[in-house]
Formats: structure tokens, sequence, C-alpha cells
């Protein structure tokens, strides 16, 4: 019985999924159909019975090209889980030159509205997605659209012949029923391969947006070297440093005076072991802001309990993950960890955080979840927007979901091979 109410789920969920690829893929196809039965209808002698057809075919099939193709797009990502990058090309900001003409990336323009103009035209004319998706919409109907036809025509045909008195003509409809209900939980899963197939961006276009993102990686991993080297060489100078020169003088002032004065010398020699003492602190303060020595010395999961033991909220890591993984992937999840437990203490207001650590196979995959206020998100130049770019450089993935008032939850995902 299980299995019957299972089928007929199926079936049901099927005829309707078949049902909107018909409806989708036959947009366009109406579009077709209306400009003929329009010069159909104003008839050969008028000279706008073949030049109107032209048109509306023309303008109808580019305006509903990109749409058509969004929408198979989230279908089949939403049905089947398989994502389809669109490829379309990104356009550029348009930037006020000194001249005051605007330039955007093509042409310069005397305003900012005629140079966003005319590169949407450029863009628009020059992108092969464009035509990738005209092809779509006119392959789509005859291969998904005609296959996803199948269930809903056997429900009509099974409407008609049922209820006509002729026996052929009730066998033919209940023939039909059977039709449909075979049919309709795999009809309409041709449309994912088809979608792929024809949707896909070319190679060319993966490569183009490949070196785009490299580019962009590479930069942002410049500026933020610079930035450490920066902070490394103003601790160094305004903490150690200082403290070492101040060192230098008190043992050499201590020197001068260890027969004319002893016991001044002596209290000098105090503060200057005291000031090593320091010294050395900050020195490694320092060097655990660069790479941690427990993460060195023990590997990732350790480095994060530690970490969790000197978090101000109570943290707890969970982890059943054995391995070594390349220093800097482990260095980029560990900082990248500390990021987030100090949004959850200083933005989130969280009391508990809890750090899971796991191995899928192919990566490694960290959940960080706090009981914080939520509302968490990586804004442009804020620093889970930067976490998200430094992970960016090993094709790793963060994930953020933070409704408002909490919970808290970032997915950190970097597919690595362990050691």
């Amino acid at each position: 019985m299980r299995q019957v109410v299972s089928w007929a789920a199926g079936a049901c969920t099927g005829f309707v999924r078949a049902c909107a690829v018909v409806g989708v893929s036959m947009l366009v196809p109406a579009v077709w159909a209306a400009a003929v039965a329009l010069g159909i209808w104003w008839g050969a002698g008028n000279p706008w019975s073949w030049l109107a057809p032209v048109v509306l075919v023309t303008v109808g099939s580019l305006a509903l090209s990109r749409p058509v193709c969004r929408i198979f797009r989230y279908l089949v990502a939403q049905w089947t889980a398989t994502v389809v990058p669109a490829g379309y090309r990104q356009a550029e900001p348009v930037v006020r030159m000194s001249t005051g003409y605007w330039w955007n990336g093509f042409s310069y323009e005397r305003t900012r509205r005629d140079a966003l103009m005319d590169q949407r035209w450029r863009i628009w004319r020059s992108d092969p997605a464009n035509w990738r998706d005209l092809r779509f919409t006119g392959i789509v109907p005859f291969t998904a659209g005609l296959i996803a036809a199948v269930p809903p025509a056997g429900v009509s045909v099974a409407a008609l012949g049922i209820g006509q008195p002729a026996i052929g003509a009730r066998l033919f409809g209940a023939l039909g029923l059977v039709v449909a209900l075979g049919s309709a939980p795999y009809a309409w899963r041709v449309v994912e391969p088809v979608t792929v197939r024809f949707l896909r961006p070319s190679a060319a276009m993966v490569l183009a947006d490949r070196v785009d993102e490299l580019t962009a990686q590479r930069a942002d991993t410049t500026v933020a070297q610079a930035a450490e080297i920066r902070r490394i060489e103003r601790d160094l100078h305004d903490g150690a440093q200082a403290r070492l020169v101040a060192l230098g003088l008190s043992l050499a002032t201590a020197e001068k005076l260890m027969e004319s004065d002893p016991e001044q010398a002596r209290a000098l020699m105090r503060e200057a072991r005291v000031g090593a003492t320091t010294s050395l602190t900050e020195l490694r303060e320092l060097v655990r802001g660069i790479t941690p020595p427990v993460l060195n010395d023990r590997g990732l999961i350790d480095a994060v309990r530690a970490l969790a033991l000197d978090c101000p909220v109570e943290a707890t890591v969970s982890s059943d993950v054995r391995l070594r993984l390349d220093p800097p992937i482990e260095s980029a999840v560990y900082f990248g960890i500390a990021e987030l437990l100090t949004n959850a203490v200083k933005h989130a207001r969280a009391t508990r955080a809890r750090i899971s650590v796991a191995w899928d196979g192919t990566g490694l995959v960290v959940d960080v979840e706090d009981d914080g206020r939520g509302g968490a998100n990586a804004r442009a130049g804020g620093g889970l927007a930067g976490l998200r770019r430094r992970l960016a450089v090993f094709d790793g993935t963060l994930e953020i979901t933070s409704p408002a008032g909490g919970p808290t939850r970032v997915r950190i995902v970097v597919p690595c091979e362990s050691l």
C-alpha cells in the first residue's frame, strides 16, 4: 500500500512538472504561432502580412529568450539540485574620468546615462550567452517540451475518449490514461540533460571567468599580504622594538652605576628584566598572530580547541577528524574560525558557540553556529566578505544562514586532500 501511495504521489508530481515544462518551453513557439496567425488574418494583399510577423517573431524571441532560460535553470535547480551557471557577461563599473567624460569599458560618453546605455547594448550584442539562449529556445520545444507533453496529451485523450459512447473511442481514451500515468513520473526528467547540454557556458567562457576570478584573488592576496606586513612592522616598531631600546638603555645605565650606586643599578636591572619579559610576551603574541605554534605543532583541530578555550563565550568543538592538511589551508581555516568567533562575541552578542569540523571525503567542512541576534551578511568591504575572498583562493566557499533574531550558522567548505 505504501508503495502505491508513493508511486501515485510521484505520478502527480511528475504530471505537474511535465505541464510546467511544456508551458515554459512553448512560450516562444506561441509567439511564432501568433505571428503566423496574424499574417494569415491580414491576408496576402496586406503589405503588413509578411513584415509584421517577422518583426513579432524577432522581437518576441529576443525578449523571451533570457526569461525562459532563467526559468529552466531555476526549475532544474529546484527539481534536481543541478546548478547550471548563467555565464552572462557582467558589466564593469562606469567611471567618470578627470576630463568629465564617462568610461564604460568600451568608449567615452558625455553622460553616465549614455555610458550605461552604450555599455548594455555592446554587452548584449557581443555576449555569446544571448545567442546560446536563442538556440535553446528553438531546441527545447522539440526535445524536452515534446517529451514532457506526453502525460498532458494522454490525459487530454482520456478526457475526450472515455466520455464517448463508441467502444473504440473509450478504449483509445483508456490507452491515453495508461500512457499518461505511466509516463508522468519520468517525462519531465529529460529537461535536466537538455538544459545542461545547451545552456551551460562554453569552455572559453568558463576559462575567461576563471581567469578573471584568479586575477581578482591575486589582487586580494597581494593587498592582504601588504596589510599584514605593515601590521607586523607597526607592532614591532611600537612594541617590542621600543621596549628593547629601553632595555638597552637601562642596562647601559646600570653598568655605569654598578660601582657608584649598586642599589640603583639593581633596581634598573630589575626593570630591565620586567621589560625583557614583556618584550618576549609581545613577540610571542605577534608570532601567534602570524601562525599559532599549536597549529604548527598539533594541527588544526587542537588549535581550534585551544582557540575555543580562550573564547569569551562558551564554545564547544566537535570533530572526529584526525588528519593534517596543507599549512596554508589550515591557517586560512583557523583564522576564519577565529574571525567568526570574534563576530559572535563582538557583533552578535552570543553566549554560546558550537564548532563542528568534519571530512566528507573530498574536503573539509566546518560549521560555526552561535545563539546571537543574527543578521550577519557578507557586505562589501566587511570581514565576512574578506573571509570569503581568502577561502576562494583555495576554491573554498562560505555559506551564511543568519535570520534576524538568530541563530547564525556559517559553513566553510574547502576542497582538499589530507596529508
